[in-house]
């Protein structure tokens, strides 16, 4: 997974429930609203995010936001939606890596990607871990997304891991990413410390996990 921009592009608004605008300033007032909003749910949960307050961050009026946003829930899922596209992309973009590559080294790839996807969206991904209690269906494109990294992962890790067992190196690796991902939801939802999801060593730290627990399976004596 290379690097890209957290940021939407203005091409990017083909987007359910989004009032379309053919005219560049339109457009680009609502990539302003879409960018303060993200940035602004990075230190305050989705009620308190006030549209009167984004509008006046941005130098839009409310009127201008509700000609674009149905409401406020929209204006989320559009949110919801940008992160989620973002996030296909990336695993769209993972090139098979070199034969040699180890397995220590594709789980920190791997990792890491993850991580950087979260952290340019994590207040988007922390209001919809706090509204899905309201809305269960809010965290659904997100669930569909981490089975979907899941299952892009495996066949990329799975030649590191040496033939035979096919079957129980896949389960390992679906368990392995149960818990990195498990661990950066906690992270984002509640932050327990002692590793936030901006430290670099959680990012070293759970590569590490990953890549102890599918050696373990690699080790793991064949049942006779």
């Amino acid at each position: 997974m290379r690097p890209r921009s957290d940021q939407p592009e203005l091409r990017d608004f083909d987007l359910p429930g989004v009032a379309p605008s053919r005219q560049k300033r339109s457009r680009e007032t609502t990539l302003a609203l879409l960018r303060t909003g993200a940035d602004m749910l990075k230190t305050r949960s989705l009620a308190e995010l006030s549209i009167e307050a984004l509008c006046t961050e941005v130098g839009a009026t409310v009127g201008a936001f509700y000609s674009r946003f149905e409401s406020k829930e929209t204006y989320f899922n559009a949110l919801m939606a940008l992160a989620t596209r973002d996030g296909e992309q990336r695993l769209d973009e993972i090139s098979p890596p070199s034969q040699d590559t180890s397995l220590d080294r594709l789980c920190q790839i791997i990792v890491g990607g993850i991580i950087a996807w979260m952290r340019n969206h994590e207040g988007v991904l922390r209001a919809a871990l706090q509204h899905d209690d309201t809305r269960p269906d809010q965290w659904t494109p997100f669930k569909a997304l981490a089975k979907a990294t899941t299952a892009r992962a495996t066949p990329l890790l799975l030649p590191a891991m040496g033939k035979g067992r096919k079957a129980a190196k896949t389960r390992a690796i679906a368990f392995g990413f149960q818990i990195v991902l498990g661990t950066l939801v906690n992270a984002i939802l509640n932050d327990p410390g002692p590793l936030s999801l901006p430290s670099k060593e959680m990012e070293t730290r759970l590569a590490g996990c990953l890549a102890l627990l599918l050696q373990a399976e690699i080790d793991r004596a064949p049942p006779k």
